[in-house]
């Protein structure tokens, strides 16, 4: 945000006013980069008053004169361009590319961790982060891991607020409770050996050794299901048990080009064929995923996995975000029947609930993504995402083989 973001989500990249800047979604965290309008609606240094009197001296009611808007549309869509080259890096067709995690955590460093130090930073727009969030929740290690809680700041950066929390069944925006720091940038900067990169979300951080663990969502969750059992409430769920390793990652080679990153590649396409092959491939997908999710619980079977984790938090946000401001209008998740019981079943498991803030991921994109919504204006929740819904029944387990075998 936020692009997942230094600035933002380490999944929401934010447009810099330099090219040493440049703003774009890691593959697993969300980063944010200065920009031009933050969270506010941006004010002209012109009085509206004074705008107004002078567009009556010049053309009346009328509409401003032909060359006038051809002028203003050419200097808006090379603006735009600029602005999009630095948020959203492309390929020569115009395709989004993400750039790939800094700091990474092999299987190697588990075991040479104190897993008592160590500290988990996000951002609720993000679906990176958001990865962290639920393997945490479902593992049980809120205590063993505390967590701070950043959000986008009014220069674009991620920023550290004291929120008064009047749902604590909600996560929200928190001040820094492992450095005291004001925003996330400051902690990356204060690693061992210094660091002025991009500061994404998620990121763990070691507080005694004073550095950054991890920025790459997909080995922070593997790390919380298996590494960290000895102090897990929950050590006996396992989300990518050896038996399913293969389906697992079949599924996320398949979900993650085209839904997880999918979704960014059609918002931050930069041309109309970059666009076109992104939507198809999204939406072919979801196609597919819909198809096999009639015969499945999950994407593996009858059991949660970390696949079903990324799957999920792309989902949640889809009709709210996606289909609207990133262009994924094809359809929306409610209108698939058997991936939006799906969504509604994860969602309805316990402690997911409390790690989707939809006011948190609404601001983050709407609010923030100038080039693509320059006005700010956060559209209304759909219906389909409101809370009676999601949390109406999902009957999803009608489709496990259990239930199949016992029928026989």
């Amino acid at each position: 945000m936020m692009y997942c973001t230094s600035s933002l989500c380490s999944h929401f990249p934010i447009f810099s006013t330099t090219s040493s800047a440049t703003a774009a979604k890691a593959k697993g965290r969300c980063v944010v980069y200065p920009r031009m309008s933050m969270n506010q609606t941006p004010q002209s240094p012109i009085p509206k008053k004074l705008l107004t009197t002078i567009t009556n001296l010049l053309w009346g009611p009328s509409l401003p004169p032909g060359l006038l808007i051809s002028t203003v549309r050419t200097a808006w869509n090379s603006a735009w361009q600029i602005m999009m080259s630095q948020l959203a890096p492309s390929d020569s067709s115009g395709g989004y590319t993400r750039p790939a995690s800094k700091f990474r955590l092999s299987n190697s460093q588990y075991s040479r961790r104190n897993p008592t130090t160590l500290h988990l930073y996000v951002g609720l727009p993000c679906p990176w982060a958001h990865r962290t969030l639920i393997v945490r929740a479902l593992k049980g290690l809120e205590d063993a891991i505390p967590v701070s809680i950043a959000a986008p700041g009014q220069d674009g950066s991620w920023e550290f607020q004291n929120t008064p929390n009047t749902d604590k069944y909600i996560l929200v925006p928190s001040k820094d409770e492992a450095n005291g720091r004001k925003t996330l940038k400051e902690v990356y900067g204060i690693t061992r050996g210094g660091y002025s990169g991009r500061a994404t979300v998620p990121m763990l951080w070691d507080s005694e050794r004073k550095e950054v663990v991890c920025n790459e969502s997909y080995d922070i969750i593997e790390f919380f299901n298996s590494g960290l059992n000895g102090l897990a409430q929950n050590p006996d769920l396992d989300l990518s048990p050896n038996s399913l390793k293969g389906k697992i990652e079949e599924w996320n080679q398949l979900i993650y080009p085209n839904v997880n990153n999918g979704v960014y590649r059609c918002g931050f396409a930069q041309s109309q064929e970059a666009y076109d092959r992104a939507v198809d491939e999204l939406f072919t997908t979801l196609d597919k995923i819909d198809n096999h999710l009639g015969t499945s619980r999950f994407l593996c079977g009858d059991t949660i996995t970390l696949a079903d984790v990324c799957l999920f938090t792309t989902l949640i946000r889809f009709d709210p975000v996606y289909n609207v401001l990133f262009k994924c209008t094809k359809k929306k998740v409610v209108e698939y029947p058997n991936l939006h019981g799906y969504m509604r079943d994860i969602y309805q498991m316990p402690k997911v609930a409390e790690t989707c803030n939809f006011s948190a991921i609404m601001d983050g994109y709407y609010k923030i993504l100038f080039p693509l919504n320059p006005g700010g204006i956060r559209p209304t929740m759909p219906s389909g995402c409101e809370g009676e819904i999601l949390y109406a029944a999902h009957n999803r387990e009608s489709v496990s083989s259990v239930n199949k075998n016992t029928q026989i």
